[in-house]
């Protein structure tokens, strides 16, 4: 077949404290983050806005012992990939690409080229597809390969999302069993699924398939695990003035509290990896929600990392794309018709549909927060909240 690669991609996260501020400014340096008027105005604004949220979010990662494990629990699933492709008889190198941290997905695709890769699999670490996760990178990486000649001849295919791959399902249901036989009553349990929320106007008016998959997703894996408990979605990491995907996680907690719910089982389902938003979010806040409104016997799935039975799932998913006609970056993007997922033909400002997942979590309420400042003379950007 000749020299197969698969690049993984995922969004990225500070190393370590010193990497807080850098990392944010890389974040708010990308027009997709924030649209404003005048280019010119991109890198102050991101050093800005990194300025200000830099000590916050440091407060945050020092509670997970300094810096973000994504890139070392992705080097690690890469390793494990590699090591059950070459055991299925398919031999391969592993890239990661990251969205805003090191290793770039610039990085990868600069030693694809160098490595003379023919054949590549582009595989998301995100089981669902949402515009502000695949599809932000789907985007940059179409980008590169219209600017860069050196990529044309690579024959390559893309995975949009794998959130039925039976492999997954059972990785996901093994993971919430083994939880469950931690309480004497494990069928009495309730199963709290927290997806990552998204504005509701990226499903609504840009055509997200993003909640339809979650939710299709959470009846798959309840479906595998065959058990009686009952269960719960919701969305997590919300911020800002706007509306986003409902029943919010800490609402939604406090609800179960209210009816008596005394055990819980938390399911980060949007997650495939530990980082900030399992390991300080769930593992801190929401816990202290629960413990709050009631919830004493509180427990969290481990994200899937590096088990085997997941492992086995993304190789299958690789031998698959490779045998299958290859999915290309353009049909990626148009998978749903009514996606949105690149800048509009009429230039808009703003907040836009397109935004990165942090748009959601800092952006979308930091350049309002900044325009008021400018305006009013007031100083409103410590009302940014939530930035993991």
């Amino acid at each position: 077949m000749g020299r197969v690669g698969v690049l993984l991609l995922n969004l990225g996260g500070p190393d370590k404290l010193e990497d807080v501020g850098p990392f944010l400014y890389n974040l708010f340096s990308d027009p997709e983050i924030i649209r404003l008027p005048f280019r010119w105005l991109q890198k102050p604004l991101a050093w800005f806005i990194a300025t200000r949220r830099t000590r916050t979010s440091q407060a945050n990662y020092k509670q997970i012992g300094g810096g973000s494990p994504l890139r070392q629990i992705t080097e690690a699933q890469g390793e494990a990939l590699k090591k059950q492709l070459g055991y299925l008889g398919q031999e391969a190198k592993i890239y990661v690409g990251m969205r805003y941290w090191h290793p770039y997905t610039e990085e990868a695709i600069a030693q694809i080229t160098q490595d003379n890769i023919e054949h590549l699999v582009i595989l998301p670490l995100y089981p669902q597809f949402s515009i502000s996760t695949s599809g932000s990178s789907f985007r940059l990486l179409e980008k590169l390969w219209q600017e860069d000649p050196k990529l044309q001849p690579i024959d390559y295919t893309v995975i949009p999302s794998w959130y039925k791959q039976p492999g997954y399902l059972q990785a996901m249901a093994e993971l919430v069993a083994q939880e469950l036989e931690q309480f004497p009553n494990p069928d009495e349990v309730h199963i709290f699924f927290s997806a990552h929320g998204v504005p509701k106007s990226y499903v609504e008016e840009a055509g997200d398939p993003y909640q339809q998959e979650i939710e299709e997703c959470t009846a798959l894996i309840m479906q595998t695990l065959n058990r009686p408990n009952a269960h719960t979605l919701a969305y997590q990491s919300r911020v800002g003035p706007v509306e986003w995907l409902q029943p919010y996680t800490e609402d939604a907690l406090k609800e179960l509290g209210a009816e008596g719910v005394k055990d819980l089982v938390v399911v980060p389902i949007s997650f495939v990896s530990e980082h900030i938003e399992t390991l300080q979010e769930i593992d801190i806040e929401y816990r202290e929600v629960a413990e709050e409104s009631g919830i004493h016997n509180f427990r969290r799935v481990p994200a899937p990392n590096s088990h085997p039975v997941f492992i086995n799932a993304l190789a299958d998913l690789v031998i698959d794309a490779l045998k299958n006609p290859s999915f290309k970056l353009s049909q990626a993007a148009q998978m749903k018709k009514r996606v949105k997922m690149y800048p509009q033909e009429r230039w808009e400002w703003g907040l836009t549909t397109s935004a990165e997942v942090w748009n959601g979590r800092i952006a979308m309420l930091g350049i309002i927060a900044l325009i008021i400042e400018l305006i009013t003379g007031h100083g409103l950007l410590h009302m940014i909240g939530l930035l993991q």
